[in-house]
C-alpha cells in the first residue's frame, strides 16, 4: 500500500486518509475520492491530501475484517458476525451460551502482522444475546493477502477459534445435610440461591432433600437421586468439607462414587469437591454456595451446564482470574461497573401513511412489485435484516395497508393527521419506541429495493461513541434512505412539522453524520409517480 501526501490531481480512486474541511462541507477519513471529489478539493484551493492506495496483493480493510471474522466464527452455532465498516467486523452472540476462546491461535493470529488483530472477551464466559464476543479491526486501509492467508490457515481447525457452547436442560438433584443447630430457614434460602443459579443455566433443579450430617445418610440420599436419573447431584453440607475423608467425600465414596478433585485455586469457593458416579459429576459445595455472589462454583457449574468436561487440570487452572472476592481497593470483576458491550436495540420505523397524490387514484403502497404489494415487499425486506423491531405507521386507507401487513412480524401503529405531512407519520413512530430503543432506521414504504445488505451496512456503521451517531446510505456520493438516528436525537425530530421528515437535522449534525457507501441504488429508488412505478416493474 503507498501511503502520503499526494498532489489532488492523481489522488483519484485513492482513500483519503484524514479529513478535509471545505467551504461546503466536509470529506471524511476512508472516503473513496472520486472525480467529483477532486473537482471539490480543487475549487477550495487543496492541491494535495494524505491518501491511502491499495496495490494488487493488498486486501482492502473491510474484505480483511470481514474474512478473519467468519473464519473465526466458522460454523458455530450461536454466532453472528457483523457487516465491516472502517476495518471493523464484530462478532455477537445470538442466545444465551458459554463462550470459549482458543487462545493459543488468537495469540498466534495476532503475531502475524501488525495491521490485523481480533480482541475477545475473557474466556470462558457466560453471554447473553447480543452480546458483544468479538471484535476483528485491521488497523491500517489494507493488510497484505499473504499476511491475511497466513491468519487465515492459524485459525482453520476443526473446531472455530471463538466457539459458543449451548446450555444442556440439565436435571438437577439438590442434598443438604443437618446438625443439630441447623436452620431450616437457611436450608430455604439455599434452595432458592442455587435454584436461580441452576436455571439461568438452562437447568431445572428437580429435587432437593436433607438427612442428616452422617456419611451414611449421605450415601443413601445420593443414590437415591441417581436412581431417579440425575443429570447432576449437588450436596450441601451443614459443615463444610475438610479433608477428603469428611463426611460429604465419605457419603460419596459408599454410594459408589470416585473422588476426583478437591480445592480449586478460586476465592470465594476453596473447599469445592468434584466427585462422579459413572457419567454423573457429583459437587460437594463450599460454603458461598449459599450466596448469590458469584464465586467458584458458578466456574464449574457453567462449564457442566455447556457440557465440558472438567478435570483436574481445568480446575487448577483456574487460579488466575480466580480471586473473586470483593474488596474494597478491587470491585467484583463480575458484578463491575460497565455493561458488556451489546449490539444496539434498533426499530425500524415504516412510514406508510402518505395519500400518493403524484399516483392518482392508485395507493402506490398496494400496487403490486415483485407479486406482492409494494409496502409487503418493502417490510419483508426490512424484516429479513433482522432489526429487533418493525413498526408500520400508516394512514391513509388504514384498514387496506393494515390488511396487507397481516401474517406479517410487525406492529402496526396509526396516524390519525396523517392529511398534515410525513412528519406526523415519523411523530407517531417515534411515540411508539420502547424507553431500551437505542436507535430508529427512519424507512419509506415506497422503497422495496431496499435490501437486508443496504441495513447491515448502516448497522456496522453506526457507532455513537466514535461519532457516528447518524448514518446515512448514499450511492455515487447521493444521499438515500433509509437513515439510522441515534436516540439522541429523537426529541428533535419530533419537533419536525409539516410534509418533511428530518433530513435537515442531518445537515444541522454534520459533525455526527456517517456516509455509508452502498454498491447499488436501491438507497435512492422511491416509487412517486406513475413512470416510477412502471420503471420499477420492468427493471
Amino acid at each position: 500500500m503507498k501511503f502520503g501526501s499526494t498532489p489532488v490531481d492523481e489522488a483519484c480512486g485513492h482513500i483519503l486518509a484524514h479529513s478535509q474541511k471545505l467551504t461546503d462541507g466536509t470529506l471524511k477519513k476512508g472516503r473513496l475520492l472520486d472525480a467529483q471529489d477532486i473537482q471539490r478539493l480543487r475549487a477550495c484551493g487543496v492541491n494535495s491530501v494524505v491518501s491511502a492506495c491499495l496495490d494488487e496483493d493488498d486486501v482492502g480493510e473491510d474484505e480483511a475484517a470481514e474474512t478473519l471474522a467468519i473464519a473465526l466464527a466458522g460454523t458455530a452455532e450461536g454466532i453472528r458476525v457483523a457487516a465491516p465498516f472502517t476495518g471493523r467486523s464484530n462478532l455477537f452472540a445470538s442466545r444465551r451460551a458459554l463462550m470459549s476462546v482458543d487462545a493459543q491461535r488468537i495469540n498466534a493470529m495476532n503475531r502475524v502482522h501488525e495491521s490485523l488483530t481480533v480482541a475477545t472477551l475473557p474466556s470462558p464466559m457466560v453471554v447473553d444475546p447480543k452480546q458483544m464476543l468479538a471484535t476483528v479491526k485491521v488497523i491500517a486501509f489494507s493488510v497484505p493477502r499473504i499476511a491475511l492467508n497466513t491468519a487465515l490457515d492459524i485459525v482453520a481447525g476443526e473446531e472455530p477459534a471463538i466457539r459458543v457452547h449451548q446450555f444442556l436442560p440439565l436435571r438437577v438433584g439438590l442434598v443438604q445435610t443437618r446438625l443439630g443447630g441447623t436452620r431450616e430457614s437457611v436450608l430455604d434460602k439455599t434452595v432458592r440461591v442455587l435454584e436461580a443459579r441452576i436455571v439461568a443455566l438452562g437447568g431445572t433443579l428437580v429435587s432437593e432433600r436433607r438427612c442428616q450430617h452422617e456419611e451414611l445418610a449421605v450415601a443413601q440420599a445420593v443414590r437415591t437421586e441417581l436412581a431417579q436419573g440425575r443429570d447432576l447431584v449437588l450436596l450441601c453440607g451443614a459443615s463444610a468439607i475438610v479433608d477428603r475423608r469428611d463426611v460429604i467425600p465419605a457419603g460419596i465414596v459408599a454410594s459408589g462414587g470416585d473422588l476426583v478433585h478437591f480445592g480449586m485455586p478460586v476465592d470465594p469457593g476453596n473447599l469445592l469437591l468434584l466427585a462422579r458416579h459413572g457419567d454423573v459429576p457429583v459437587l460437594g459445595l463450599p460454603g458461598c454456595a449459599r450466596s448469590p455472589k458469584y464465586n467458584g462454583l458458578d466456574l464449574v457449574l457453567e462449564r457442566i451446564a455447556a457440557g465440558l468436561q472438567v478435570s483436574p487440570d481445568v480446575i487448577t487452572a483456574m487460579g488466575v482470574g480466580g480471586l473473586l472476592k470483593e474488596i474494597a481497593e478491587r470491585p467484583q470483576p463480575r458484578l463491575g461497573q460497565s455493561s458488556p458491550a451489546q449490539a444496539p436495540r434498533v426499530s425500524a420505523l415504516v412510514l406508510a401513511g402518505g395519500q400518493s397524490r403524484r399516483m392518482g387514484d392508485i395507493n402506490k403502497l398496494l400496487a403490486p412489485v415483485d407479486g406482492v404489494p409494494m409496502l409487503l415487499a418493502t417490510v419483508r425486506r426490512i424484516i429479513a435484516a433482522g432489526v429487533d423491531e418493525v413498526i408500520v405507521v400508516t394512514g391513509h386507507e388504514a384498514q387496506r395497508v393494515r390488511d396487507t401487513l397481516t401474517g406479517e412480524s410487525v406492529r402496526v401503529v396509526h396516524n390519525p393527521h396523517y392529511d398534515q405531512g410525513l412528519s406526523t407519520s415519523m411523530n407517531a413512530g417515534l411515540a411508539a419506541l420502547g424507553v431500551d430503543v437505542d436507535a430508529a432506521l427512519v424507512c419509506l414504504g415506497d422503497m422495496p429495493r431496499v435490501t437486508p445488505r443496504h441495513v447491515h451496512r448502516l448497522l456496522a456503521a453506526f457507532d455513537p461513541i466514535e461519532g457516528r451517531s447518524i448514518c446515512v446510505p448514499t450511492f455515487n456520493g447521493k444521499r438515500g434512505n433509509p437513515v439510522l438516528w441515534d436516540r439522541r436525537y429523537f426529541e428533535q425530530m419530533r419537533d419536525v412539522r409539516g410534509d418533511v421528515g428530518a433530513r435537515h437535522l442531518i445537515g444541522v449534525h454534520d459533525d455526527s453524520v456517517c456516509e455509508v457507501a452502498m454498491d447499488d441504488a436501491g438507497v435512492l429508488l422511491d416509487v412517486d409517480s406513475p413512470e416510477a412505478l412502471a420503471a420499477l416493474d420492468t427493471s
